[in-house]
């Protein structure tokens, strides 16, 4: 092997085009592939910008050509010579116009054969390529969503110092604190017996910093949860956190519609057109079935429950006389698409959601083939195919249920499944809106209590002030969600400032006075000082790099992930520990047999 000598790079494989042909310069990287055809060697030289052909021929110096037979997929080389136009062009990657020819050439590493081929389009499993992860983002694919998440750090960063907000790194270590999911904890050896927590995010710090004259805050912040993993889920994931001082909610969209705008018109060259739709909680629960609505596509939910008032099908009547509602999809035009079989499917994910089940109408020019329709006088199926705008070719799809969001979720679990399977949505939109006047608490079946929705600082609506304590289901929150094609992007709310009103919302909690001082005692007493009117929000950046990319996995986007068992194949984190640090932590396990 040799060295780089006096060589160093002057341009980057990917970044050159026909405006540099008869220019001298050196280029280095990985051999993504070789091919000798006697007499002419072509090589695919790769770095993180994309590849470059390079030519050797009869010209090339002897002992450069001779190097150049020895070339291998994933030596590392750096090379000189002259850019000239290509013969034989391609579209298949960027600089298919132009190929090097080398002049000089220093082979600075060989390489083994790696256990799969270092090219997109290849059939390997995951745990294969999450264990040589260092060869799977050499892949283009793999290696390119990453470069564009770090531009998308740089954009926000742009826009947020432009803004004036203030970066501050808040700690890692931290007080463990209740009302979130399971905290993953770090024993201190200092302080036997005590732990810190990772942060799930920043929320106490931040609104500390309001409280210490920071108007603008922000931070692209490491956070750590202990759940279970899912496509969109990671123990360790990455916030884009803010928080603002002297604003109400509408600021706070409106400055942040100004950086999505930014960032979709640098990363992605597409025009963002702002303000975006808000759409109260309830609205969106009940025409989508979902506080996170995909509108990209049509299936809206319609409440017909009035239709039903005083019917005699006794599914129907039972649901009415609990105080429920009924709910339905026209799916207009699908009746050839959605067969019985088809129906029946749906009707099995509308009770994973919780719905007793599926009613179904489906009009065809033959017949009306109906699960109900046959218990219904004709005023009442005249009234429902009006109600719903029933024409034949169309499936009409009800749920019934006492809690009108439960069939309303169900139904938009159906709505989406259909959508998926018979490609109703258009994947080059990219709709945005807000979904704002969140229900302020939601009650907990397994606690027996009312819980935060989103956290205890979570300012109530004016109106809904005096409700606290006395009818918190009735409470809606000052907060507000950001939603991109059916996924939530962000969240935040503003907070409360007044200590009088937070006491009240750790009693409708459930905290006691010693519960709360020993959770949030030091937040308690800096509001003490005087805390102006603040609020704030984040976003899941690896979700949001993942929608800009057409992804379906945060995965993706991730340099290093873990898989569903939380660990990392590559280095085989977590692992065991050895007898002596577990002694200085005086921590003992007691793992069964």
């Amino acid at each position: 092997m040799e060295t780089m000598g006096n060589l160093r790079r002057t341009n980057y494989c990917g970044e050159v085009s026909m405006a540099n042909v008869g220019q001298e310069m050196t280029v280095c990287g990985s051999i993504a592939r070789s091919r000798d055809k006697g007499g002419i060697i072509f090589a695919d030289l790769r770095d993180t910008t994309g590849i470059l052909q390079l030519v050797f021929d009869e010209d090339t110096p002897r002992e450069v050509f001779t190097k150049a037979e020895r070339l291998k997929s994933e030596y590392v080389v750096i090379c000189r010579g002259a850019l000239r136009e290509r013969a034989a062009k391609t579209d298949k990657v960027s600089t298919g116009d132009v190929e090097l020819y080398v002049s000089e050439l220093r082979i600075l590493s060989e390489a083994q054969t790696p256990p799969f081929e270092i090219r997109d389009g290849i059939n390997v499993g995951d745990e294969l390529r999450l264990r040589y992860r260092y060869l799977d983002l050499r892949r283009p694919s793999v290696h390119e969503p990453i470069v564009l998440r770090s531009k998308v750090c740089q954009v926000i960063r742009n826009y947020f110092c432009d803004n004036h907000f203030c970066e501050i790194e808040t700690p890692t270590l931290i007080k463990s604190t209740p009302e979130g999911a399971r905290d993953y904890l770090v024993p201190s050896r200092l302080q036997p017996g005590h732990f810190y927590a990772l942060p799930q995010s920043p929320q106490l710090y931040k609104q500390i910093l309001m409280l210490s004259g920071f108007d603008r805050y922000f931070q692209i912040a490491h956070c750590y949860r202990d759940e279970d993993l899912r496509a969109d889920r990671q123990p360790e994931f990455t916030q884009v956190d803010e928080e603002l001082s002297f604003v109400d909610e509408n600021d706070i969209m409106t400055i942040n519609e100004g950086l999505i705008k930014r960032l979709w018109k640098e990363i992605l060259d597409v025009d963002v057109q702002t303000p975006f739709v808000r759409m109260p909680w309830d609205e969106a629960m009940s025409r989508f079935g979902s506080d996170k609505p995909d509108t990209r596509f049509g299936l809206e939910i319609q409440d017909v429950t009035e239709v039903f008032r005083g019917t005699e099908f006794k599914p129907f009547a039972a649901v009415l006389e609990a105080g429920g509602s009924i709910r339905a999809i026209n799916a207009k035009g699908m009746a050839d698409k959605l067969s019985r079989k088809n129906i029946d499917k749906l009707g099995e994910v509308a009770k994973t959601y919780g719905a007793k089940g599926l009613a179904f109408s489906r009009l065809t020019a033959e017949a009306t083939s109906s699960s109900f329709e046959k218990f219904l006088t004709e005023e009442e199926k005249a009234n429902l195919y009006q109600a719903l705008n029933a024409e034949t070719g169309d499936v009409l799809l009800l749920v019934s249920d006492a809690d009108w969001v439960k069939a309303c979720t169900a139904l938009g679990q159906v709505r989406l499944d259909i959508a998926r399977k018979h490609d109703l949505i258009d994947p080059k939109k990219f709709n945005f809106l807000w979904v704002v006047d969140f229900p302020l608490f939601e009650y907990s079946e397994e606690e027996g209590r009312w819980m935060a929705m989103h956290h205890p600082f979570t300012l109530p609506r004016a109106e809904d002030i005096d409700k606290v304590e006395t009818d918190p289901g009735a409470c809606h929150a000052v907060a507000y969600d950001i939603v991109l094609n059916g996924v939530e992007m962000g969240g935040g709310s503003m907070r409360i400032n007044d200590p009088a009103l937070q006491d009240r919302m750790f009693h409708a909690l459930g905290f006691t006075e010693e519960k709360a001082r020993e959770s949030f005692g030091f937040l308690m007493d800096a509001y003490k000082y005087g805390a102006p009117p603040h609020g704030g929000m984040a976003y899941g950046l690896d979700r949001m790099v993942m929608l800009m990319l057409g992804k379906d996995s945060i995965r993706d986007v991730i340099a290093f992930p873990k898989v569903q068992n939380g660990g990392e194949p590559m280095s085989g984190a977590p692992d065991v520990v050895d007898a002596q640090q577990l002694k200085d932590l005086h921590i003992a396990l007691t793992l069964g047999e």
